[in-house]
């Protein structure tokens, strides 16, 4: 990188950290009342850098950034994909084409019929990116929406952080919507730098800031076996044991599935789910 290159960009990161509204980051004013612009520490704590690197990158030193680093403070600092490439330029890398939301390949068959078979607990495949690959009918009568959602757009962070039936759903949204997101964040803590996951991110902070405030927090948790409760609108209160399966002939794939626990009638209600009219959509019977 050159010493041109190097300035231009150390201007552009501290001409865009001054920018951004502090409340888009649920951060107090600082100073005088000052509400734009985030301090050194913080877009360095939040890319995961030391402030004197940090410092260093905005004054053009002669240093030689990671594309892993410019990636974290490009979407820090909630950069559009131009701007994310601009940077990604300066530093001296060549911006990955910006795929669109794919939709995910086919699953095995046989992960398909694993999916079947668990009927009537509600039971979906998930990719690596957390996309919704596949699902049974109870999952279905659970959540309609699936079924006739864009196959681009369909991704558990998706449906969690913007679909209004899913949060109906959830008495508990707040803390659920947290905890898958802390449990996607470990899971994709080694792919963190790839364009899928910086485009799945970048798309969701567009779309909804309280993705970006739950994810600024950066939490992190494992997947444990919780129980799961749901305020259906056909068929009532469901009390599940949440369950993650993966096959180990296809071990990119999760099957999680929402096993009926014998409370408040869930199993009788969880095997109505499958008389569900399969034609219905989300308001039906409203």
């Amino acid at each position: 990188m050159d010493t041109g290159a190097r300035t231009e960009l150390g201007t552009f990161l501290r001409r865009r950290r001054n920018e951004v509204e502090r409340s888009d980051y649920d951060l107090p004013p600082v100073g005088r009342g000052r509400t734009t612009g985030l301090r050194r520490e913080e877009i360095a704590f939040l890319s995961g850098v030391s402030v004197t690197w940090y410092t260093w990158l905005e004054q053009g030193r002669d240093i030689n950034p990671s594309r892993q680093v410019i990636d974290a403070v490009a979407v820090n600092l909630r950069l559009t994909e131009a701007e994310h490439d601009y940077v990604l330029g300066l530093a001296g890398f060549t911006p990955p084409p910006r795929p669109d939301l794919a939709e995910p390949a086919p699953v095995p068959s046989h992960v398909q019929h694993l999916l079947d078979a668990l009927d009537p607990a509600p039971s979906f495949a998930l990719t690596t990116h957390w996309d919704v690959a596949a699902w049974n009918r109870a999952y279905e009568g659970l959540f309609p929406a699936v079924r006739d959602a864009d196959p681009a757009q369909r991704n558990l962070l998706q449906f969690i952080f913007t679909d209004d039936w899913v949060r109906s759903m959830l008495p508990d949204w707040d803390r659920t919507s947290r905890q898958f997101l802390a449990e996607y964040r470990a899971e994709a803590s080694g792919r963190s730098s790839g364009p899928q996951h910086v485009r799945l991110v970048s798309h969701l902070r567009a779309v909804s800031p309280e993705f970006s405030g739950a994810w600024d927090a950066h939490e992190v948790e494992r997947f444990s076996s919780r129980r799961r409760v749901f305020e259906h609108p056909r068929v009532g209160r469901l009390v599940f044991e949440q369950v993650n399966i993966v096959p180990q002939d296809a071990p990119d794939l999760h099957v999680v599935s929402y096993l009926p626990l014998d409370e408040d009638g869930t199993p009788a209600a969880a095997a109505a789910l499958l008389e569900a009219d399969p034609e219905a959509g989300p308001d039906a019977g409203d």
